[in-house]
């Protein structure tokens, strides 16, 4: 193939994607330059990578084009152009962790996570973007500039994982990884319209990422599709000896597991806290998705679910507490080097008492055990809406300007801090768009295993489309004891020029596959991670 007939595979899954690698109907060095002229077309519109790495990437692939037409395949990432966010570690190769302080930083090890992928053949292209230190929901930056909304850049592009969210949406790869604290994968989801899957704690190893709080920090993959989720999730999935904190040594085959829906499903509704404040186009979208998912056989069930506030106050003790620590140093000799946003959310640690963080760690294991029994044993599985309003514009929501704008955080992230509390699994689906035409999802907490969300229509430069966009109805199954989403697309007309831009419709879902004993056993490695 071509390199200009490789360009049009970027808007397919990276599962489609990946068969006609396999097949060599493609070569990995066509899809790789397609998308790393995408990535340079694009930067200077959406600011999504501090780096670009072409040469190396293009030295990948050409090794993976030899391996494959040798017949040694290594598996669906197989030369799959993806990136990450910038703090996980390369030996050698500097990661800057969105800040000035490790602007020249290069570590001296390579982080589990990219070892992996770089086991299962897949091709980095680059690190991505994202908030200083990993902290902020919106995305900005006052080092390397603020990540912009692919789909209207006017619009902030959720964070701390931005350039994740961005270039995934964008067409440039078909995944990235994130992280997640308090919803730092799940909010650039949310904003950009895609896919993101924050695992249950310990599933995915920390090791060789950089921390922001070691008993809330959750890795977990972007993609278009959940199916490519999955793909993703497989191969970073499992235990490490290099990190204490990771325990699934028994990690099933989520793309196998895929199925169709069975009936009967009870789809827990927060009766409080979670919908009654959203937009009406955020409110709309959600009853919709609900309806299709009814239609199918699924059941809707209210349940009362603690107060996301509580639970959001006692996660923001805990991850403040720890960025302390971790910054103590940096934040005594060079605090000049931090934004001011930053700075001041990561000195907030140092006036924690220990009593009020210990107690915010004692009471997780009660608190998580009270949940799945109370909320699960009313329902399989808890659907919220992600955000309670579609992306935010820049200009509105600098968190170097205070004016109104801790306000505005606070509603971006209480819904999605719960979960990193409760150490359960939730991921961010997309749901449709809104009335200015930005994305909606929903958010869900358990194992994601496959979801399509129909996306032909990609992203250009400055956030202008002609044609048609789809807009995902997400659809629900539960198949052996594991939560999997598929999702059914109605073709909607665009106005032609108008700006694009996914609404905060997405959908958060969690559930409740997993065995009592796995939640105690997770909660011992919370109390291991802790102490």
């Amino acid at each position: 193939m071509t390199g200009a007939g490789a360009g049009n595979v970027l808007g397919s899954s990276l599962i489609e994607t990946a068969e006609r690698i396999r097949s060599r109907e493609v070569s990995v060095q066509d899809v790789t330059a397609a998308s790393l002229a995408r990535a340079e077309a694009l930067q200077p519109d959406i600011n999504a990578f501090i780096r670009i790495d072409t040469e190396a990437a293009m030295q990948a692939a050409e090794r993976a084009d030899g391996e494959i037409a040798a017949g040694r395949y290594r598996g669906v990432l197989h030369g799959i152009p993806l990136a990450h966010k910038d703090m996980f570690y390369r030996a050698g190769e500097i990661t800057s962790c969105g800040s000035d302080i490790r602007r020249d930083f290069r570590a001296e090890f390579t982080s589990n996570l990219i070892a992996r992928l770089d086991a299962a053949g897949a091709i980095s292209i680059g690190w991505l973007n994202l908030s200083e230190f990993a902290g902020g929901p919106t995305g900005h930056n006052v080092h390397f500039g603020d990540c912009r909304n692919p789909w209207n850049t006017a619009h902030v592009s959720g964070g701390s994982s931005s350039g994740s969210g961005a270039a995934v949406a964008a067409g440039i790869v078909f995944g990235a990884l994130g992280s997640d604290t308090g919803g730092s994968v799940r909010i650039p989801a949310a904003c950009c319209g895609v896919v993101g899957v924050k695992p249950t704690y310990g599933l995915v190893s920390r090791h060789g990422a950089m921390p922001r709080s070691w008993s809330l920090d959750h890795i977990g993959p972007l993609t278009r599709r959940v199916a490519d989720s999955a793909a993703i999730l497989q191969a970073i999935a499992g235990v490490n000896a290099g990190d204490a904190t990771s325990w699934f040594s028994d990690v099933p085959d989520y793309v196998d597991g895929l199925g169709a829906v069975p009936k009967g499903i009870r789809i827990g509704v927060p009766k409080r806290g979670f919908v009654e404040d959203a937009a009406p186009d955020v409110i709309a979208a959600f009853e919709a998705a609900l309806e299709v998912l009814c239609g199918l056989g699924c059941v809707r069930v209210d349940v009362d679910l603690p107060d996301p506030n509580g639970l959001s106050k006692l996660n923001d003790v805990i991850s403040k507490s720890e960025a302390a620590t971790i910054h103590r140093k940096w934040l005594t000799d060079t605090p000049e080097r931090y934004g001011d946003h930053v700075r001041s959310r990561i000195e907030a640690g140092l006036a924690i008492p220990a009593t009020r963080y210990l107690e915010a760690l004692s009471v997780r294991t009660g608190i998580t055990q009270r949940f799945v029994d109370s909320v699960f044993s009313k329902c399989d599985v808890v659907c919220a809406p992600t955000l309670p309003f579609s992306a935010p514009r820049r200009d509105e929501s600098n968190p170097e300007e205070p004016t109104g704008v801790l306000d505005l955080v606070r509603k971006m992230t209480y819904r999605t801090r719960l979960f990193n509390f409760l150490g359960l699994p939730a991921f961010s689906i997309p749901m449709g768009f809104d009335a200015r035409h930005l994305p909606l999802e929903r958010v869900a907490p358990d194992r994601i295993l496959d979801s399509h969300f129909d996306h032909p229509v990609i992203p250009c430069s400055g956030g202008r489309y002609g044609g048609q966009v789809w807009v995902s109805r997400i659809l629900l199954s539960y198949v052996n004891g594991r939560f999997c989403l598929l999702s059914k697309a109605a073709r909607t007309p665009r106005r032609r020029g108008a700006c694009v831009f996914p609404s905060s419709s997405s959908m958060t879902w969690c559930g409740s596959s997993a065995r009592l004993a796995r939640l105690r056993q997770s909660r011992r490695a919370i109390r291991d991670a802790a102490s």
